[in-house]
């Protein structure tokens, strides 16, 4: 029983500072826009039982094998389960959403054509809008109602927004509103027209990414499967990883997997670009944008 809760302590400790040395290898990012008290409830919640699977996870594996390096690496791949397709999801929502602005800034060209302005385009063209759009375009609204500036309440709707394709709509959007010039009808179908290709080459990047995170799961179900029936059918082989010494080199192992599995992630993952209409703190203040 001793020995039990000494694997178990050494376990957690072991966890801790790979969780600790992670997050100091990784950094962390500040996000652009605050989430909402229902988003961070969300968050908690997907954590929590990210978190309680791995942990039962880890006993379970733990009390089987009596090796605290792999119930602790079992918990970590419980966790980052999910992060190893390489942000495919996403992916799938980005594009999901360039698709919807394409459609809403045709929309939007189409409406200005009866319409007096921007003010009277705007809220006229929620109707055709995707659902996702719906509820930042009625916020926009909201805040025109309330007399906030058009170019203002068109920066805070990029902000809800976050995306670099809409930042360039809605900076063509914004000069229209400060300079009351004609042609915005032309711009608008360019940018359709750009946001329709963008989504074109997307979806040919994603096919060809799709290959890589199917290719980098079989590794890693292959590799644990074959650690596991190591140790479940043939413990003799594995003898040697027994005792604290024997952890140590088990740990430099799994620490090489470890690292060709986050290698194989970066190869997949979508990195999204930098907005074009981030917003800038001022000299002193903590800088929000990335």
């Amino acid at each position: 029983m001793n020995t039990l809760m000494m694997s178990i302590v050494g376990g957690g400790l072991i966890f801790g500072g790979l969780f600790l040395l992670g997050l100091f290898i990784r950094g962390t990012e500040v996000r652009t826009r605050a989430a909402t008290p229902a988003d961070r409830k969300e968050q908690l919640r997907k954590l929590t039982t990210k978190v309680g699977l791995a942990v039962v996870v880890g006993v379970v594996v733990l009390v089987l094998t009596r090796w605290p390096v792999i119930a602790v690496g079992s918990g970590l791949l419980v966790l980052g389960w999910n992060g190893l397709a390489g942000g495919a999801a996403e992916e799938r929502v980005a594009m999901k959403n360039l698709e919807a602005l394409a459609a809403w800034t045709e929309s939007l060209r189409d409406t200005i054509a009866g319409a007096a302005g921007l003010e009277q385009a705007i809220p006229a063209s929620i109707r055709a809008a995707a659902p996702t759009l719906q509820p930042h375009l009625r916020a926009l609204v909201d805040r025109l109602h309330m007399r906030v500036a058009l170019p203002d309440a068109l920066h805070r709707f990029a902000d809800d927004l976050d995306d670099p394709s809409a930042d360039l709509v809605i900076a063509a959007l914004v000069l229209n509103a400060k300079l009351r010039g004609p042609g915005l009808r032309e711009v608008l179908t360019a940018l359709a027209s750009s946001a329709r290709e963008e989504l074109d080459v997307r979806r040919k990047v994603e096919a060809e990414r799709r290959s890589t995170r199917r290719s980098m799961q079989i590794v890693v179900g292959a590799s644990v499967g074959f650690a596991a029936l190591l140790v479940i059918f043939n413990p003799s082989y594995v003898q040697e990883y027994q005792g604290w010494l024997g952890q140590v080199v088990l740990l430099v192992v799994a620490g090489f997997f470890g690292a060709g599995f986050a290698w194989m992630r970066r190869l997949a993952k979508y990195n999204k670009p930098e907005r074009l209409l981030a917003r800038v703190a001022p000299a002193g203040e903590e800088v929000g944008a990335r």
